[in-house]
């Protein structure tokens, strides 16, 4: 890990997390957050380690996941530039949850539960953003506990293949390579299930595989 010690104001105010601060408090952020360099396969965090620090994603992927007594993992989300992680402990005081792992060399923004705590009391819209973010993955969570549940392997890949599609020219396209075991572990299946099932999306003419993205074809809400 390589530690940074300046943050700009500029940086701070690009980040949707801390835009809506005012021109005083962004100043005081950047003496109090720190800059951290991460290689791929880091592990942030781990889950039950003690909570003391916000994480704001600047560049890099990096993946949410639990694994069992056996080494079993199920990863719970994939986040990108400008997420965030680890606001729940710091909220309530808790032991980490999940463990979160680089997947590729990033950027990190760290801020301490102190200064976190202060940031949410003295600016209600923050205090919201970080709330709406926690409905947001209650909302993902319950989704996936349902698509666990009443769908097939077929639909939980093409509900997946949606989720991380973006619009471009009018198609939906997911643009990150994905590993195919990180698929199983997302959806709860063997990665031998996963690639027959994107195979016979390809033949079925629900998705086209364009090098390293994937154009999804209108019909396949059908299979969701």
């Amino acid at each position: 890990m390589i530690a940074h010690a300046s943050v700009s104001m500029l940086l701070l105010r690009n980040v949707p997390l801390f835009a809506m601060l005012q021109e005083n408090q962004l100043s005081v952020l950047t003496n109090v957050v720190s800059r951290r360099s991460f290689p791929r396969n880091t592990t942030i965090i781990a889950d039950g380690d003690e909570t003391d620090s916000l994480y704001v994603v600047i560049s890099g992927r990096l993946k949410v996941m639990m694994s069992d007594d056996e080494g079993r993992e199920v990863i719970l989300s994939m986040l990108g530039p400008s997420e965030y992680f680890g606001e729940m402990g710091l909220i309530d005081d808790s032991t980490r949850s999940a463990s979160v792992i680089s997947l590729e060399p990033c950027e990190l923004l760290v801020l301490s539960k102190r200064d976190f705590r202060k940031c949410l009391l003295e600016n209600f819209e923050m205090a919201m953003t970080v709330m709406r973010g926690l409905v947001k993955r209650l909302r993902e969570a319950d989704r996936k506990i349902g698509s666990l549940a009443l769908m097939d392997v077929y639909g939980r890949v093409a509900r997946l293949l949606l989720e991380m599609s973006e619009r471009i020219d009018g198609r939906q396209v997911v643009t990150r390579k994905v590993a195919k075991q990180d698929i199983a572990k997302m959806i709860g299946a063997s990665r031998e299930m996963v690639s027959r099932v994107m195979k016979d999306l390809q033949i079925g003419g629900y998705i086209e595989v364009r090098g390293k993205a994937i154009y999804l074809r209108d019909n396949i809400v059908d299979i969701d």
